[in-house]
């Protein structure tokens, strides 16, 4: 739930985007207070803080009110100047409502943290179960692409670009359906936008050249992740970021023996160097993604209905069941460093959100 490997950029949604997206209705967040909550296991840390699962203690039915809370320390959002990030990714939550997106439930702060609430999914992150299996079945990979590709066509017909795709990022639930979770780098564009954030292996070669990128990029990362998926590894690894740069820029993908001619043409396409011939970008967008020959068979309002069953159930004892989490250890410092007035003025405005 929080990024193991990235760079952060210090950018906001710019005015005309924040004001194109307002013509859709925002969905309405429940109101929240910390001392509703009972606090339970660590589900994921970050640079920030941590996300814990807590249940609401007004819940009538005790096998209810479970959600994730990221629990963000204000000190290290002024420190990482990470505000306008903070803001952003709450701001598009409450725009995006769609069955392959994490929802937020609200949110809410006190003098010292930045509390974001989340549904829990309890399947876990895909990149626990990948490194299990090694790699998955073309079927298996398939169906989770198509989720994804339905996801990314709703966030970019409403100007959202995504920009974090990766294993770490994306959950499954109970019934084995994709939930993409993170959004600290999702951005609101007109068209093109600066910023060099990811991950390195997932770095489309428009962000690394400082060229300006857009949605495009997104279909660069579903590329890698398809790679990754079929293979257990991504298409460009080195030791370190400028390496792997390297790699990705030279564009020389190896594929394993076992690909599938469908799934490595998809792959080749989406991971086309020149954006304007990047598979998603053309006018048809989306569109041109669905119809590949690999997503052949596929019947995508079904795959939306999500009445295709799933090709894996992850194992759930109970609603505050957390086994298909990494464990972690309780948090040995989780003081957060006290605000100078001017540094509390920051975050006013997410009262407003």
């Amino acid at each position: 739930m929080f990024k193991k490997k990235d760079k952060k950029g210090d950018e906001g949604p710019s005015a005309g985007a924040v004001a194109a997206s307002q013509k859709a209705a925002a969905i309405e967040l429940q109101s929240f207070e910390f001392k509703d909550f009972e606090t339970k296991d660590t589900l994921g840390t970050g640079t920030f803080g941590r996300v814990r699962l807590v249940q609401q203690k007004s819940a009538a039915d005790k096998s209810k009110g479970y959600y994730a809370l990221k629990i963000l320390k204000k000190s290290e959002i002024i420190r990482l100047k990470q505000v306008e990030h903070i803001k952003s990714e709450i701001t598009l939550l409450k725009l995006i409502k769609h069955p392959f997106v994490v929802n937020l439930m609200g949110h809410f702060q006190d003098e010292l943290k930045l509390y974001m609430v989340l549904e829990f999914v309890q399947g876990g992150e895909l990149f626990s179960h990948l490194r299990r299996e090694g790699r998955f079945t073309d079927d298996h990979g398939r169906y989770y692409a198509q989720e994804i590709v339905l996801a990314f066509a709703h966030m970019h017909n409403d100007s959202i670009v995504y920009r974090d795709l990766k294993p770490e990022n994306l959950l499954i639930s109970t019934t084995g359906h994709m939930k993409i979770t993170d959004f600290g780098f999702a951005k609101l564009i007109e068209d093109k936008t600066w910023t060099l954030c990811g991950t390195p292996e997932y770095l489309a070669p428009e962000i690394i050249q400082s060229k300006g990128h857009g949605f495009a990029v997104d279909w660069w990362a579903l590329g890698i992740l398809c790679f990754e998926m079929l293979a257990g590894y991504p298409p460009f690894y080195d030791e370190n970021p400028f390496g792997i740069y390297q790699k990705i820029l030279q564009g020389k993908i190896e594929f394993p023996r076992q690909f599938d001619p469908k799934a490595k043409d998809l792959i080749k396409r989406l991971l086309t160097n020149d954006k304007t011939k990047r598979l998603g970008s053309g006018g048809k967008k989306s569109e041109d993604v669905k119809s590949h020959k690999w997503f052949g068979k596929t019947d995508w309002k079904a795959v939306f209905d999500m009445s295709v069953p799933a090709p894996f159930i992850p194992d759930v004892n109970d609603p505050g069941d957390t086994h298909n989490f990494d464990p972690y250890p309780d948090s040995v410092d989780d003081m957060a460093v006290p605000l100078s007035s001017k540094d509390k003025d920051k975050f006013e405005a997410f009262r407003a959100l």
